[in-house]
């Protein structure tokens, strides 16, 4: 059994979680980069982006999942994160239907609802 474990800050994380959502729609936009390195800075986008680019989506799910789960967020520390994600999904002007249902499934898995 793989083990998924991290040695990623909250920073690393949160680029990490964006990432993923910028694949949702398997297009990600130069705003969407940009929007990105905004919120967690060039170095850690680069770092993590290398790490997200060698991991298959089950290993994507899983990292986040148990990132998450280390960390133990608070209520209000998750909806600052969705706020974060529903701003990176708007960056086009629409939430479209793959953004949709990652946005559904990431609040399912990171709420534990």
């Amino acid at each position: 059994m793989e083990d998924f474990t991290t040695t990623w800050n909250h920073e690393e994380l949160k680029a990490y979680i964006l990432l993923y959502c910028a694949h949702a729609d398997f297009n990600v936009s130069k705003e969407e980069k940009e929007y990105i390195k905004s919120r967690v800075g060039e170095e850690k986008y680069l770092k993590i982006r290398k790490e997200f680019e060698e991991d298959n989506d089950y290993q994507q799910i899983q990292k986040i999942n148990a990132a998450i789960e280390r960390f133990e967020y608070s209520k209000q520390e998750i909806d600052e994160a969705f706020h974060s994600i529903k701003k990176l999904f708007l960056i086009d002007g629409e939430m479209d239907i793959l953004e949709q249902n990652l946005y559904r499934g990431l609040k399912h898995l990171l709420k534990k609802e």
